[in-house]
């Protein structure tokens, strides 16, 4: 077996900066477009889909398709793991499902925000429904045999780091590619194009670019030349229950819960929290992410140097300990003494923090694991493991958009429903933080070593 060079470490980072873009786009958009505010209806928005809590008096319709698909979506994982696991493809066990994923994964992405009417309507609530379960489909065919290939192209503790910091550099860009999408459509508004139209077309291009991003592995990686890509036995839930009988893993994935449940809240107000909390333009979401991003660069040299020094549990523990920080300072945006400029610059420094340590670190946590179990079982599962985390904490963001979509409703004209949800996810991010105390990563690592 190759031995993987850094160079090649990035031809596979650049796979995750596509499905990074179409992820972003539905992480920051979709709530927006389809449960616009006041504030960004008084912009010219339209409405396509049926609004309010009009579920039980207490979920919206956006809550609603988005917990089905995320769940949907989540049961689909170990499907596709084990579909994956137990590839005999010529190409090896990964790779196809990246060549045949890519396309309809772009191009759905696109077609959740082409809803067939101009108006709300019954046909609109289902074309998002639909759509946006494909989208979950095709996301799960794509990135669970992509996530699988880094304990196969890093066999060793130095080499899975990097891989780590390496995608989550580019998971980082393409999410702020995502979030960028205003100065996009501003552009083409500015042009005399209608605003939806422009919207849409700047998805479509964003959509093309990741798509040619995601096929640079696909095409440019042989798995053959660093794995040997020998077939699991194990049929899918077989496999997926013996992958939750790893202790070191259902501690793992419990706190990676917590985390995505406390992230999503997050990640899906944001764009409310800038516009809403702190009254400032619908740009200012870009910039602000930017400075976010770049500011997370900086942490990711040190991050890499000390996750090898001190161990990735302690890092993920103060990281986790820093967010609930953060939430907790966002939860009263607009209310400081200063300018709602800098209450924005300020959350987005110190957010930039537990990013880089969290957007690197667990994947790399999760390789080890899968790892240390293939060493102890003789059975390649990796892709299951991976499967089993997504399964998990894609269960809890569909929770968490199901709440925060809820929450929204509340006194959305002072947004205390905005405010409450950063609270909720203070609490979220700190239950992670004490159910991580409890993994041995010593054990684990010494593991490895011993085989």
């Amino acid at each position: 077996m190759k031995k993987v060079t850094k160079g090649k470490m990035w031809v596979f980072a650049i796979g995750q900066l596509g499905w990074s873009i179409l992820g972003g786009i539905i992480t920051s958009w979709l709530v927006y477009f389809y449960q616009p505010d006041q504030e960004t209806i008084a912009l010219g928005h339209k409405l396509y889909v049926s609004q309010g809590a009009v579920i039980f008096g207490v979920i919206t319709i956006v809550g609603l398709v988005t917990m089905i698909a995320r769940i949907f979506d989540a049961f689909t994982d170990p499907l596709i793991a084990s579909l994956s696991d137990r590839s005999k493809h010529k190409l090896g066990r990964r790779i196809p499902f990246l060549r045949y994923a890519a396309f309809p994964f772009a191009f759905v992405t696109v077609l959740i925000f082409l809803a067939p009417t101009g108006e709300v309507s019954l046909i609109n609530n289902l074309w998002f429904a639909l759509t946006l379960i494909l989208f979950y489909l095709f996301m799960t065919l794509y990135c669970t045999p992509y996530n699988a290939l880094i304990p196969e192209l890093g066999k060793t503790q130095n080499d899975k780091i990097n891989i780590s910091t390496f995608i989550s550099i580019t998971f980082i860009l393409g999410t702020a590619l995502a979030y960028g999408a205003p100065f996009i459509w501003d552009i083409f508004i500015a042009s005399g194009i209608e605003r939806m139209t422009a919207i849409r077309i700047t998805f479509g291009i964003l959509a093309a670019l990741a798509l040619v991003f995601m096929l640079i592995p696909a095409f440019f990686i042989k798995e053959r030349d660093y794995s040997e890509c020998i077939p699991s036995k194990s049929k899918t839930f077989e496999s997926l229950i013996k992958t939750f009988k790893n202790k070191s893993f259902k501690i793992f994935v419990l706190s990676d819960v917590f985390y995505f449940l406390a992230l999503t809240l997050f990640q899906t107000g944001l764009p409310f929290f800038v516009v809403s909390l702190l009254g400032l333009e619908e740009s200012m979401i870009t910039v602000l992410f930017i400075l976010m991003t770049f500011t997370s660069f900086l942490f990711y040299l040190p991050v890499n140097i000390l996750a090898k020094r001190m161990g990735k549990k302690k890092l993920v523990v103060i990281g986790f300990s820093i967010f609930a920080l953060v939430f907790f300072f966002a939860s009263f945006l607009g209310k400081y003494g200063f300018s709602p400029s800098a209450q924005g610059i300020l959350l987005s420094v110190t957010a930039a923090i537990p990013m880089a340590i969290l957007g690197i670190l667990p994947q790399a946590i999760v390789a080890d694991i899968a790892q240390a179990e293939s060493k102890t079982t003789g059975e390649n599962r990796e892709g299951m493991f991976f499967a089993a985390r997504t399964f998990s904490f894609k269960l809890g963001q569909s929770v968490s958009l199901l709440l925060f979509t809820s929450l929204a409703t509340i006194k959305p004209e002072i947004g205390l429903g905005y405010r409450i949800a950063l609270l909720v996810a203070v609490f979220f991010t700190l239950a992670g933080a004490l159910v991580l105390t409890r993994y041995q990563e010593k054990a684990t690592l010494k593991l490895l070593e011993d085989n």
